[in-house]
């Protein structure tokens, strides 16, 4: 599939011929459901943490006699039933990621880069480099009509880009390895620079 290519400042920059296994999937939600869901429970902490009954601080006296005060059979007050207990099978530090095989997260992102491009989402540029002025590249943006942008570069982002788009809300930049499906599938509009082409369909083949 052709797709023309454009400048910074709106200009045409000819046209690029996507490959059709990168860019011409039929997108399948399930396989990106997968791998999102991969990527945000390795992103999850687990950091979160209770006390069991055995690590609160209260006494293991037993709190009244067994028999004959006419209520129930109580042994410490660290039992999950009183207030200041400890809590019964809450959670605790671990780790919330699951493995996904290397072949199925590229299948995911080339399912992700097929849907963008299918919804008319894609957008070619000749390259991602401006002189460094915020002012100057939110104004090409704005003219562009790119509200929530992903740009993708080649091997290496343009630090003067980067520099320049770090104060711009909604407009983000990776290099090419960095490229995740969770990422693309978030934002509205994937950018992606003749380098960073070359550069998927080298990652991807």
């Amino acid at each position: 599939m052709k797709l023309d290519v454009i400048k910074l400042d709106g200009g045409k920059a000819g046209n690029i011929e996507l490959d059709a296994e990168l860019f011409g999937l039929e997108a399948r939600a399930d396989i990106l459901h997968r791998v999102v869901r991969w990527q945000r429970n390795n992103a999850q902490a687990g950091t979160h943490k209770v006390k069991t009954r055995s690590e609160v601080n209260y006494s293991t006296k037993k709190i009244y006699r067994q028999k004959g005060t006419g209520g129930a059979r109580h042994g410490a007050r660290s039992a999950p039933i009183f207030r200041g207990g400890g809590v019964y099978k809450g959670p605790v530090v671990r780790s919330h990621g699951h493995d996904l095989t290397k072949k199925f997260r590229k299948l995911g992102l080339r399912h992700a880069l097929s849907a963008k491009a299918a919804a008319g989402e894609l957008v070619v540029i000749e390259n991602a480099e401006t002189e460094g002025k915020t002012a100057a590249l939110a104004k090409q943006v704005a003219n562009l009509g790119w509200k929530r942008a992903l740009v993708i570069d080649g091997a290496t982002a343009n630090e003067g880009f980067l520099k320049a788009a770090k104060n711009i809300e909604g407009l983000d930049i990776l290099p090419s390895m960095g490229a995740n499906v969770y990422d693309i599938l978030k934002r509205d509009t994937l950018v992606i620079t003749k380098a960073g082409i070359e550069a998927l369909e080298a990652r991807l083949k």
